[in-house]
């Protein structure tokens, strides 16, 4: 392709993608089709002949259009997953058009300095011992799976047994201990590292989900002189609720354990001055899992794996090869991730970091905590409607017909959901909780206001009642 033509070609895609961003607010935040409809739209032979570039992207426009939803637009509370900021996405632009491949500290210097910066930066953010190490994942499933794998070999490396070289293979057994309602992310990284989702120890939990010390101090007890991982999380899914991280890491640690916190979301509160205090204790965990496409607003994918020991991070994690420079003792990116190729996902994390700073990161948090706080009180002000959580973070778990018969109100919670998405004013997820079904919001889109707050609930409320009345 002639480099006018890549040039134009590039600047047509600026201008779409601009647009694009631009409509958001007034698009419907749902996909204008189903899958099923852009399956077959996609649909074709395995191409014989190759098409010229400017025919494909224009092609690739066209098809997906109707199937994308409004993920960036100010009334998507669907989950917790960000919208994606303008530096954040022009950084990823960037990184795409220099191709770095970020393994190595001596092929793509500038790639590892913008993580190794970035990394210093985020342990001051959200207040984390700053010698501990971080590697760029692609999201928190992998980031928990990176900082469980550190901890894996370190309480087997406390026992006499070196799995990183032996394998689990005659391993003496790990006891895994967490709350009753751990995110499904952690199981999956357990079962990826070996650890088995169902030989996990269960804690008692509250009702917001937050594991109660005494329950947990007793497993610990328990367990004590055998290697234990204990895991808890700042940002329960579904309440936001954080559990008590002081009580929780001295049980821990007096019983030899390594305590991992999955942060995905809630572990940003620690930048936010308003709402720190919910994760007090946080620090005395050995590792942490978080996001950076949630409350940073990065492009997917990336996340951050936090390791208090960096050589347990190091010897999980690092990959070494005669072909591969092994350089004068810097960081290699790779060495902290498990992957070796991979994007320069400190770019995206540099400019948005860059871009808010200190103040605005923590802005940006209370904004979303208080936006939630007053979706939920113009909710709970309708009859029937009952918020089932303490809405001390950005999470909102909406109970429909907490006055009718409870098989019935779940019903009728499932149609309100589907009626929402289809109407598409906003876009709201469904869970199960406590045995209910409820209507979750997630508040973290940079670009949602007030207004948005009031125009969604009104948009909820509005099928509440369409559908309450038509089963009367």
């Amino acid at each position: 392709m002639r480099q006018t033509d890549f040039a134009a070609l590039l600047s047509r895609i600026a201008e779409y993608s601009a647009a694009y961003r631009a409509g958001a607010s007034d698009r419907k935040h749902r996909p204008e089709l189903a899958f099923a409809e852009v399956r077959a739209r996609f649909e074709a032979p395995t191409p014989e002949h190759g098409a010229s570039t400017e025919a494909v992207i224009a092609e690739l426009i066209e098809l997906a259009e109707p199937g994308l939803a409004a993920m960036v637009g100010p009334r998507f509370f669907g989950w917790v997953i960000g919208a994606t900021e303008p530096a954040g996405m022009a950084a990823d632009w960037l990184t795409s058009a220099r191709g770095q491949n970020t393994g190595n500290y001596l092929a793509t210097p500038a790639s590892a300095s913008a993580e190794e910066v970035s990394a210093k930066w985020l342990l001051d953010l959200m207040d984390l011992p700053r010698h501990a190490s971080v590697g760029f994942c692609t999201g928190a499933t992998m980031a928990s799976f990176t900082c469980l794998a550190a901890a894996r070999g370190e309480v087997l490396r406390r026992a006499g047994w070196d799995v990183e070289a032996d394998g689990l293979f005659g391993a003496p057994p790990i006891e895994v201990i967490l709350g009753e309602e751990a995110h499904s992310t952690i199981f999956s990284a357990l079962k990826y590292l070996g650890l088995g989702y169902g030989r996990v120890t269960k804690v008692a939990i509250d009702s917001q989900g937050r594991m109660l010390p005494d329950a947990f101090a007793a497993a610990m007890r328990g367990v004590k002189g055998r290697p234990v991982i204990a895991i808890a999380q700042a940002g329960h899914i579904h309440s936001g609720c954080f559990d008590p991280f002081t009580p929780l890491a001295h049980a821990a640690h007096e019983a030899g354990a390594w305590l991992h916190v999955d942060g995905a979301f809630g572990l940003w509160a620690r930048a936010a001055p308003d709402v720190a205090h919910l994760a007090a204790g946080v620090e005395l965990a050995d590792s942490w899992s978080v996001d950076g496409h949630k409350w940073l607003q990065t492009p997917h994918d990336c996340a951050y794996a936090i390791v208090r020991d960096s050589d347990a991070h190091y010897r999980a994690m690092q990959i070494a090869a005669s072909y591969l420079p092994a350089g004068d003792g810097g960081r290699h990116p790779s060495d902290f991730v498990p992957e070796l190729s991979r994007r320069a996902r400190g770019f995206a994390t540099w400019a948005m970091i860059r871009s808010l700073g200190r103040e605005g990161i923590a802005g940006l948090v209370s904004r979303h905590c208080a936006l939630a706080r007053r979706m939920a009180a113009r909710l709970a002000s309708e009859p029937g409607v009952e918020i089932m959580n303490e809405v001390v973070l950005n999470q909102v778990a909406v109970r429909l017909g907490a006055n009718l018969d409870a098989a019935f109100a779940d019903t009728l919670t499932l149609r309100v959901i589907e009626r929402i998405q289809r109407e598409g004013e906003c876009f709201v997820g469904g869970a199960l909780w406590k045995g209910q079904q409820m209507v979750r919001v997630s508040v973290i889109g940079a670009g949602t206001t007030e207004a948005d707050i009031d125009r969604s609930a009104e948009a909820i409320l509005s099928a509440w009642r369409a559908e309450r009345g038509a089963s009367a």
